[in-house]
Parts: structure tokens; C-alpha cells; sequence
């Protein structure tokens, strides 16, 4: 798909940011919105020039904003040689048709910006299939928009629908093709990731999903842990392809460590849709790892929007570890924090970037993904080195006595593992004593 926002071989765009504020409405400050809105246009490539707000009791029905606002945004557009107006909120096609020729430039609203960065930042082919998917879906009902040059009634009875509405149509039923195309590609990506959990499931791993609002460390935090080279950058959605990596935690235990796209408020719909491939690890997963930024001002909102799309996509009541990133940041206001941690008692305060609590963190993920494992006490004779290195590799060995003929251990086994140390078992323990 085209870029939205197009800045090779041009001047950067200029662009102008257009807010509501509906009485009715409840959560983020309009103020706070329209600054995230700046945000996402300056990752998308432009240069924002200014905003604009109004306070309304109910949208526009066909400018969104009222006629006598929208023509004094567009005289000062015109005066700031703007390219391109975004407004917060999603306009209907007939809305985007309308203000186009109010303002007489480009008219985008959030999700249309969201899907522009989305598709400058995809780098795998699934990537690029899911962002297509939700370009295709977003783009079919504003095809019209595309026309508006030409003529779609020419002629009269028995004449009707000229070269525009022959193109138009053409048009749809090419759009309607591809996302058929891209969804039978995407069910084959959906297979192949259910035959890989199959796989982890036979090596008995657990599967951690890390997730979060754009932005608050995910990439960092991983590549802390795990020594992996994800891409992470301060910037909204540095990264989408999802990356996994193998953790070893304290407790002899693997653990699949995954990152995922990030969230964000007013995430469009038909972008959850999209993604669900992807998003699959985070439904399948045994535990979710929720990394806050917990020196964002809007760090309660910012978990709050989260959840909503862990509901949106069936992940919602999964065991989820609160991770408060970015202490480091607070500048000796630990007020926010310390709610954060009386809410959620095993939650943990970390900097993935200077490596501040991530000792506790790693202890606390042993704790919550521990498996179900069977405590008992073994007797391996030294002349048998395999058994007792295989033991250390599988196992959480709590005691150790190598004195004598024998050496003598209490362990933590996998179930699956009985059958293979059955030999050398001496006693069931009920409890690590």
C-alpha cells in the first residue's frame, strides 16, 4: 500500500491536528490525546504545525466538526501551507469526502495514521500481509473518494453509471480478491504457529507474552533478559514482528519469552483483526507480562487501554505479572509507584534499561511459571556423570551431598521425567524440608 504520508523525494509534510471534545465522553484529557496524536504523526514522518480543538455535545454527522470550525481550521491551514489534516477520532468515509473539500488537502483520522506507521514499520512478510489486510478493510468503503474526479452518471435512463462507477466497481472487487488472498495466507501463517506451540508444548516449555502500551520497554526488557537484538528505539511502535527468545530462569527452568506489537488507545479495530496471528501468542501464552511505563503521566490510562484490547481479544483473566518499568525516570516521586505496587502486591519495579530489579523480576517469573514438578530424593553413583549432569540440566536441585560411594540429591522433576531417573529414586518428598 501507498504510504500516507509520503516524505521521499519531498518536503516533509506539514501537518495540522484536529481534536473534539465530546461532553459525554469520559477517559483521557483531549489535551493528552491530541499530544499522543502529535507523537504518532512525527513517527509517521511529518512536521505538526499546530491543532485545533472544539467542544461539542455530538459529532458532526457530515464534517465532523461544525461547518464554521472546519472553514476556520482551513483558512489557517492554508495560511500555514498545510498538507495534511489528521483528526483524533475515526471520520466516516463521507465525513473524510467532506472535509477534503473544506480543507482542500488530505484529510487522514487516527486510524488511517495508525495503519501508515504500521505498514512503514512491518518487516516480515506476515507483518506486511496483516497491515495490508487492515489497509484493505479500512480502504474499501472510502474507494469512492478516490473517484470523486470522475464521472459516475453519464447519460440518463438506460445510461447510467459511466466510467467512474465501471471503475469503481473494478476496484472493489480487486480489493474484495486481495483480502480473500491475504486471508487464506494468514490462516496458513495461523497453522504453521499452532503446529510450533504443539512443538514448545512437547519440550514442555512454558510460554511468556511479553505486553504493554507502545512504548513502555517491551523490546528492552527482552533483549535485557534474553540477550536478544529486538530493535528498541523511543519511539511509538519501534517494533511489530513478534520476537522469541529462550529464557533459563534461576529455578533450571526454560521459559519462551515473546514479545509483541504494542498497544495503544483507539488501537483500531480492524488492526486487533489483523494481527490476531500474531496476537495468538498472547491468548496462548501461560503467563503475560504487562510492562508499564510507570513514569508516563497517563500510566493508569495507559493499563486501562491495554486491558481493553486483551478483552478485545479473548486474553483477558489470564495470570498476567505487573512489571513497572522505567523507575529510573521517576525523579524521586515514587507516589504513582508505590499505588501501583499496594494494587498489585507481586507486581515488580524495574529500569530494563540500567538492569534495577530484574533479579526480583526473574525470581518472581520462576515462582508464577513453575510447573507442576514432583519433589523427591535420589541416590546416583559417581561412576554415572550423565545422570547427575542430566539431573542439573532438567531439574531444581535444592540439596546436594556428593560424600561417600553415592551422591544424594532432593530435586524438583518434571512428571514427564520420572520414568528416566526411576532407577535412582529413593524416596517421594512432600515438601522441600
Amino acid at each position: 500500500m501507498k504510504a500516507l504520508i509520503e516524505t521521499r523525494n519531498r518536503r516533509t509534510e506539514r501537518v495540522f491536528l484536529v481534536g473534539v471534545e465530546i461532553k459525554s465522553r469520559n477517559g483521557w484529557d483531549l489535551r493528552d490525546s491530541l499530544d499522543e496524536l502529535s507523537e504518532l504523526a512525527t513517527t509517521a514522518g511529518g512536521h505538526v504545525v499546530g491543532d485545533g480543538l472544539q467542544k461539542m455535545a455530538a459529532p458532526n454527522p457530515g464534517t465532523f466538526i461544525g461547518k464554521g470550525k472546519a472553514d476556520e481550521f482551513a483558512l489557517h491551514c492554508r495560511k500555514a501551507d498545510v498538507d495534511t489534516v489528521i483528526f483524533d477520532d475515526e471520520l466516516s468515509p463521507a465525513q473524510s469526502r467532506n472535509l477534503e473539500k473544506v480543507f482542500n488537502c488530505k484529510v487522514l483520522d487516527r486510524t488511517s495514521l495508525i495503519l501508515d506507521i504500521f505498514a512503514q514499520r512491518a518487516r516480515s512478510r506476515e507483518g506486511k500481509l496483516q497491515i495490508e489486510l487492515a489497509q484493505l478493510h479500512h480502504l474499501l468503503p472510502r474507494l469512492t473518494r478516490f473517484w470523486g474526479h470522475l464521472s459516475r452518471q453519464s447519460g440518463g435512463i438506460g445510461m447510467r453509471g459511466g466510467e467512474g462507477e465501471t471503475q469503481l466497481e473494478t476496484d472493489r472487487r480487486r480489493v474484495q480478491d486481495r483480502i480473500s488472498r491475504i486471508s487464506r495466507e494468514l490462516e496458513v501463517v495461523r497453522r504453521q504457529r499452532s503446529t510450533q506451540r504443539q512443538g514448545r508444548q512437547r519440550n514442555h516449555w512454558a510460554l511468556a507474552s511479553i505486553v504493554g502500551y507502545t512504548n513502555a520497554g517491551k523490546s528492552t526488557l527482552l533483549n535485557k533478559l534474553t540477550g536478544a537484538a529486538a530493535l528498541a528505539e523511543d519511539k511509538l511502535f519501534a517494533t511489530l514482528d513478534p520476537t522469541t527468545r529462550r529464557l533459563r530462569l534461576p529455578t533450571n527452568q526454560n521459559v519462551l519469552l515473546t514479545d509483541t506489537v504494542g498497544f495503544i488507545r483507539k488501537l483500531p479495530h480492524g488492526l486487533v483483526e489483523a494481527f490476531k496471528a500474531t496476537l495468538e501468542e498472547v491468548v496462548q501464552a501461560d503467563l503475560l507480562v504487562h510492562v508499564v511505563d510507570v513514569s508516563h503521566p497517563r500510566a493508569e490510562e495507559q493499563v486501562q487501554a491495554v486491558d481493553t484490547v486483551l478483552n478485545e481479544i479473548g486474553a483477558q483473566g489470564k495470570p498476567t505479572l505487573m512489571v513497572f518499568n522505567k523507575i529510573d525516570r521517576l525523579n524521586g516521586t515514587q507516589d504513582v509507584l508505590r499505588r501501583f505496587l499496594e494494587r498489585h502486591p507481586q507486581g515488580v519495579a524495574i529500569s530494563a534499561t540500567s538492569g534495577e530489579g530484574v533479579p526480583a523480576l526473574l525470581g518472581e517469573l520462576g515462582s508464577q511459571l513453575r510447573p507442576v514438578r514432583e519433589f523427591m530424593e535420589l541416590a546416583v553413583p559417581h561412576d554415572q556423570p550423565g545422570v547427575i549432569a542430566r539431573l542439573h540440566e532438567v531439574g531444581q536441585v535444592v540439596e546436594r551431598n556428593y560424600d561417600g560411594p553415592i551422591a544424594r540429591f532432593k530435586a524438583r522433576i518434571p512428571p514427564h521425567l520420572r520414568e528416566e531417573f526411576a532407577p535412582f529414586v529413593l524416596r517421594d518428598l512432600q515438601t522441600p524440608g
